[in-house]
């Protein structure tokens, strides 16, 4: 058998650079148009010369562009001088400036200690930016590049740090993102953050606005003082399994029936069908744990298109709710009990879950989790939780994720799907 002309000339191994070879940076800023990249790299392929780097940004219609190249070889007809000249013509051609910078090398390798920090701020102040970037640099933590994730409903950056490690950068930045009035999450660099996961999520006052007992309560004509009961617990005033018990015995006598009126009222959180919407279009699994009922949750399980459920469920006898609840009670243990049931169905390890909540009933459920999120939660519980999010949009989520709204959007234009 002839052998292949790719066997006959294997591809030659790659060189690695050396950290004092001559490098040139070639940067161009000005009005951004279609066809500078283009341009600028057609004027230096009549040079010979190897790119080492691309870096743009694009700023309220402004570029800067840098192309770090090696030289060309020297005595070659198109000399440095020459590229330097020819570059700088081009770009006065284009109305742009242009700046070419000698030096040696390469960027610096990033250090070891690589974390993500996001940035979410309705608005985000430069007096938020300094104190948190300071916080970083006080650390010992260099910041390696930054990118916007969206420009609303929230503004949200994010940083791309180096030279500390996760949890001591997560402890600098939590006290000074609640002092600057801003939500931030700090998570290790790697693979793992592109995986996909598995994504567990309270219900009340969560993925949705309501407070499920208090809507079977309201046609029980005992709304307030299950309300007063609900606030209580949720600020970790109360034992939740104690409190749940006490709250559905004034359910007693109700009609059964009830149930359906109630599903039409539960109110959806701003954000939360394009949250989970998106999430499954990424090929995460998600999920709902509530101390609320299944009454309920198996309704949003088949609106949402969920893949696992846990909550309490009201027992019916004759047709009327009895005022107890039957089977295991989903309390504050329970929540974490289930996110890790839900993992090992899903086999997903647990730091690759994010776990959301509001109540002190969630905590454990959100420390168990890689990622524990306080949506606009109990002071007791943002105090506790990995990263707080305090504005009312649950699809904010998706930036601590490291999820454009640009990206979200998109998707959705594909299939016609209006963004929330």
């Amino acid at each position: 058998m002839n052998a292949s002309p790719l066997a006959a000339e294997p591809f030659p191994a790659p060189q690695p650079r050396t950290e004092d070879e001559r490098t040139l940076l070639v940067k161009v800023f000005g009005k951004d148009r279609p066809g500078i990249t283009a341009g600028l790299f057609a004027t230096l392929a009549g040079f010979d010369v190897d790119v080492i780097d691309i870096e743009q940004v694009v700023t309220r219609g402004r570029i800067t562009l840098c192309a770090l190249v090696t030289p060309p070889a020297a005595g070659a007809p198109g000399a440095e001088g020459e590229l330097r000249s020819t570059v700088h013509r081009w770009a006065e051609e284009q109305k742009l400036q242009a700046e070419i910078i000698s030096g040696i090398g390469d960027n610096r390798p990033r250090r070891e200690g690589r974390s993500h920090v996001t940035v979410l701020g309705h608005p985000l102040t430069a007096s938020a930016v300094s104190a948190l970037t300071s916080r970083i640099t006080g650390a010992g933590g260099n910041i390696d590049r930054v990118f916007r994730l969206a420009k609303y409903p929230v503004t949200a950056v994010e940083l791309a740090v180096s030279g500390v490690a996760t949890e001591q950068l997560r402890a600098e930045l939590a006290q000074e993102a609640a002092t600057q009035r801003v939500d931030i999450a700090v998570v290790a660099a790697g693979l793992e953050r592109r995986a996909k996961r598995l994504v567990v999520m309270d219900v009340d006052s969560t993925l949705i606005q309501d407070e499920v007992i208090e809507l079977f309560a309201a046609h029980a004509g005992c709304e307030q003082e299950v309300a007063e009961v609900t606030a209580a617990a949720m600020r970790g005033e109360l034992d939740f399994a104690e409190s749940l018990r006490a709250r559905v015995a004034l359910l007693a006598g109700l009609d059964a029936s009830v149930t359906e009126k109630v599903r039409t009222e539960v109110r959806f959180t701003p954000g939360a069908r394009t949250l989970i919407r998106t999430l499954q279009r990424l090929g995460f699994q998600v999920a709902v744990v509530s101390g609320g009922f299944t009454q309920v949750t198996d309704h949003l399980v088949e609106q949402l298109g969920l893949d696992f459920a846990a909550a309490n469920t009201l027992e019916v006898v004759d047709g009327r709710f009895t005022g107890r609840v039957v089977g295991e009670i989903v309390d504050r243990a329970g929540k974490a009990r289930w996110l890790a049931r839900f993992a090992e169905q899903a086999k997903v390890p647990l730091e690759q879950t994010v776990a959301i909540g509001d109540g002190a009933n969630d905590l454990d459920m959100l420390n168990a989790a890689g990622l524990g999120v306080a949506f606009n939660a109990k002071p007791v519980v943002r105090e506790a939780a990995d990263t707080a999010v305090n504005v009312p949009f649950l699809d904010t989520v998706l930036y601590l994720l490291g999820i454009t709204r640009e990206e979200v959007e998109a998707a959705d234009a594909l299939d016609g799907t209006p963004t929330e």
